[in-house]
This record gives C-alpha cells, sequence and structure tokens, in this order.
C-alpha cells in the first residue's frame, strides 16, 4: 500500500497545484470589478453577469460530463486543463488593452474559456483524489478544497498589493502573471502517473432506484444552496466592503476578501484533520452563514458588518467539500457522472446568486424607495441597494439550512432501515 501512495504522490500534489492555481479564476475578477466600473463604465447587472457567465460555462461542461463522460479520454483532459486557464486569463488581459472600446466582449470571451478550465477542474480534480488510494481520503478531499481557499487568500493579497503600488490602470500586467502559475499545473501532471476514474457509478454497490436518486437530489440541493451562500459573499465582498462600508479598497480587500479566503481554508485544514459528524457541520454552516448575511445586509455599523462577511467565510468553509464528502459517505463508489452533476449543482448556485446581488443592487440602487430611505438613513441610494442584495442573498442559506435538517433525517431512516 505504502509503494502505491508513493507512486501518486506528484499525481497528488498536481491536483492540489491545479486547485490552487484555479483560485486565480474566481478571485480575480471580483477584485478588478469596480476598476472595469471605473475605467470601463460597466454597471453592477454587467459585472453581475461576467461572473453568471463564468459559472453558466462551468455548468455546460459539468452537464457534458455528466451524460458524456465516457467518451472522454479524461487523462488526457485532465493533464491540459491547466493551459485552458492560462490563454483564458490571457484573453482576459489582452483583449481589453488591444480593444478598450470592446473591453466588455473581450472580458466575456476570457471569462468563458478560463470557466471551461475552471468546469474540468471542478467535475475531474475531486474524483481523481478521490481515486487514489489513500488512508484517509476525507483528508485528502478536504485538503484538496482548502488549498482553493489559500489560493483565493494569495491572489487577492498579491494583487492587492500590486494595484496599490502600480495602479489601477496596470491590471492586465497582474492578470498576465496569474495567465503563467497554471502551466506548472500542467507540467506536473505530464510527469505524474493517473488513476482509474469510473465514469459512471456502479448500481449494484450503491443504493438503488429510488432511494440512490433521492440521495443524489438531495446533495444536489445541499451543494446548490451552500454554493449560492459561499459565492455570493466571495464575489461582491470587495466591492461591498468600498462601496456599502466606504472602506479604502486595499484594506478591504485584505480585511475582508482575504481574511474570508483564511478562515475558508482554515476551516477546511481543521476538517482534513480533526473533522467528523459532516452533517452536523454542513447544518451549522447553512445556518451561521444565514445569521451572517442578514447581520451584514441590516446592521448600520461597519464593523459589525465587515465581521459578519469575513465569518462567512468560516460557516461556508464546509458546504460544497462537505456535499462531496457526505455523498461519498452515504453513497460510496459513484463515478465522475455523480461528482459532475454536483459541480453543476454547485456551479448553479455560484452563477445565481451573485448575478441575483447584482441585480437587485442595480434596482433598488436606481429606486425612489432608495432614494427616500437614503434620506432618512443618511447613506447613499448605492449603498441602500447594496444592503438591499445581501438580505435577499440571505434566503440561499436559509432554505439550505431546512434542507439540511430534511437530508439529516432522510439518512437516518436509511441507516435504520439498512440496519
Amino acid at each position: 500500500m505504502q509503494k502505491t501512495h508513493k507512486n501518486f504522490k506528484t499525481t497528488k500534489y498536481a491536483c492540489f497545484t491545479a486547485y490552487f492555481t484555479m483560485s486565480s479564476v474566481f478571485s480575480l475578477p471580483p477584485v478588478l470589478f469596480l476598476i472595469f466600473r471605473q475605467l470601463y463604465d460597466i454597471s453592477y447587472t454587467l459585472l453581475g453577469t461576467l461572473v453568471l457567465v463564468n459559472f453558466c460555462t462551468q455548468l455546460i461542461i459539468d452537464l457534458i460530463f455528466s451524460v458524456f463522460s465516457k467518451h472522454f479520454n479524461i487523462k488526457k483532459t485532465v493533464r491540459i486543463m491547466p493551459l485552458v486557464t492560462t490563454a483564458g486569463l490571457v484573453i482576459y488581459a489582452a483583449v481589453p488593452a488591444v480593444f478598450p472600446d470592446f473591453a466588455y466582449i473581450g472580458l466575456i470571451i476570457g471569462t468563458v474559456v478560463f470557466s471551461v478550465a475552471a468546469g474540468l477542474s471542478e467535475v475531474l480534480l475531486s474524483p481523481t483524489i478521490a481515486a487514489i488510494p489513500s488512508d484517509n481520503p476525507q483528508r485528502d478531499m478536504s485538503a484538496l478544497h482548502s488549498l482553493y481557499a489559500f489560493g483565493v487568500f494569495t491572489v487577492v493579497v498579491i494583487s492587492t498589493l500590486f494595484l496599490k503600488i502600480f495602479g489601477n490602470e496596470n491590471w492586465i500586467y497582474l492578470t498576465m502573471f496569474w495567465a503563467v502559475l497554471p502551466i506548472i499545473a500542467a507540467v506536473m501532471f505530464m510527469i505524474s502517473p493517473m488513476p482509474e476514474l469510473g465514469a459512471h457509478p456502479d448500481v449494484s454497490k450503491t443504493a438503488a432506484g429510488k432511494e440512490k436518486i433521492t440521495g443524489i437530489a438531495l446533495c444536489l440541493g445541499c451543494i446548490f444552496f451552500g454554493s449560492c451562500a459561499e459565492n455570493g459573499m466571495s464575489n461582491w465582498i470587495s466591492g461591498y466592503m468600498e462601496a456599502a462600508l466606504n472602506i479604502d479598497k486595499a484594506l478591504g480587500d485584505i480585511l475582508g476578501m482575504a481574511m474570508f479566503a483564511i478562515l475558508l481554508g482554515i476551516a477546511r485544514i481543521a476538517y482534513s484533520r480533526y473533522g467528523k459528524h459532516i452533517l452536523r457541520v454542513l447544518f451549522i454552516g447553512m445556518a451561521g452563514a444565514s445569521v451572517c448575511y442578514l447581520t451584514a445586509g441590516l446592521t448600520r455599523s461597519a464593523a459589525a458588518a465587515l465581521a459578519a462577511c469575513v465569518l462567512t467565510g468560516l460557516f461556508t468553509s464546509m458546504l460544497w467539500p462537505g456535499t462531496l464528502i457526505m455523498m461519498e459517505e452515504k453513497m460510496p463508489g459513484l463515478g465522475v457522472t455523480a461528482y459532475a452533476l454536483m459541480a453543476a449543482g454547485g456551479d448553479l448556485g455560484a452563477s445565481v446568486s451573485p448575478q441575483l446581488m447584482g441585480i437587485v443592487t442595480d434596482k433598488v440602487s436606481a429606486s425612489g424607495f432608495a432614494e427616500s430611505l437614503s434620506f432618512k438613513l443618511g447613506l447613499t441610494c448605492e449603498q441602500i441597494g447594496l444592503k438591499a442584495g445581501m438580505l435577499v442573498s440571505a434566503v440561499f442559506p436559509i432554505l439550505g439550512t431546512v434542507l439540511v435538517l430534511f437530508t439529516i433525517r432522510y439518512f437516518k431512516k436509511q441507516k435504520k432501515r439498512i440496519s
């Protein structure tokens, strides 16, 4: 067994590196949102649409793999997907520089390309880690997802300092820098052996018929609401700190978005070492995220709102990887198709929540209601719109809390029936 572990050591590190570098796809655009608004006069709705395009593209990739995974050479796909990330980030940076009058179109094209790579990463990296022989597969899965969080922290801190020192107008060079890093993961995959990945679940080894469908559907719902809770905040925390709380961008990114990511990563590492009772962890995460969103939207205190935004990272940390752990624990033996479905549910949530917040922010900001309320509260219409967006976004973790309670009850009944 030890020899097998050693054979796949570089493969595991390649997966970790790829997941780490993939964080630039998710965390760099939110850091640049207000820069795009200032330089290219892009509305909040269109900024939210960039997030929507990102995750809808991933969703399409997820659905393709959930139906046609057996038609792909999965090993080759894993090896080339970091290079697709690089291509997308290069387009993201180059087109606005070459065609400034069509900057938004360039951002859309770049987003589509690197989102294809992100979708492939979500579909294939988790089952690759799960397929590598390990004494503690839950630890490896949680560690994989923790590296995404630490990647977000790294991207946010370095990007914030770069923009502070060299100026917002040089965001293109920053993006090109992040485009180089996925090449490292590609090289590591090229020299690493790949484990065998099953394309479809073995029904004979998992729950059959209706029970199997119900279990997967519950997991799908949990990862959808969990992704909504995590990505709604992670995509808007930078803009919220600056526009709604009047915190300097550099300080807000480091205290807000970077600390959000640090808590996300620390909690995942902690679970990988000491964690158990994943259903209880999911419930606490959903309930805590609900409180954080409501606090951020309702409080007049900038410190309390900042704390609520940051603590959302702690509470949402295990909602996505925790659902995958729950699926493996309750329904072992599922293949790439099941992971593709889970990625689809997560990406759908990550598409809906940030876009909804952008729409609500624009609509409320432009309304007479915001104008009258701004006079009473001493806030700008934009600040009221952002707070309204936070409150609307709270519906996702609230519904997620209810679903997790139902899921706990369902799997308890299943356990009693089997025993």
